[in-house]
């Protein structure tokens, strides 16, 4: 694996929607890493919880010897504190606990948000020291997000009643 401190420039979705324009090859190793300890916090990730990863992180220009990684992770045996202070950016203020509280919501909700599956996200809240209202604003912003997309779809006769 190349030099994990190397600094990688951002892709132009994370300059977008996060404001980052650099992160080492570890931080992309360990986001990914984290959101795979969060999503597999109740027993599994699903195929579609994995894809949903892959897709993410080829978006935000993780590398793919970085996305090769993902698929023999321990994800059941890991220490999400530990993988946390891996991360980091090249922008002091931007939130990896909210950021990575965002995504792994949106990883989970994949296929079918289980109770196991909130319990989990609600326990990553914790590990991550976020106030459960921000926790709760954040999944019912992935809610809005989603309603949304189905609304867009909807007008744009992308989806259909069946």
């Amino acid at each position: 694996m190349s030099n994990i401190q190397e600094l990688l420039p951002a892709s132009e979705f994370l300059k977008k929607n996060l404001g980052i324009s650099s992160a080492p090859l570890e931080a992309y190793l360990n986001y990914g890493y984290a959101l795979l300890a969060i999503a597999g916090a109740d027993g599994e990730v699903s195929e579609a919880e994995f894809n949903w990863l892959l897709n993410h992180q080829r978006m935000a220009g993780a590398p793919e010897e970085v996305i090769e990684k993902y698929k023999t992770f321990e994800y059941k045996n890991a220490d999400l504190e530990n993988l946390l202070s891996k991360i980091t950016v090249d922008v002091p203020t931007w939130s990896k606990s909210r950021s990575l509280l965002y995504h792994a919501i949106q990883m989970a909700r994949v296929d079918h948000y289980s109770i196991e599956e909130q319990k989990a996200v609600k326990k990553a809240a914790k590990l991550l020291k976020l106030e459960d209202d921000i926790a709760l604003a954040i999944d019912r912003l992935i809610e809005t997000e989603e309603a949304v997309t189905a609304l867009r779809k909807a007008l744009l006769q992308t989806e259909v009643l069946a």
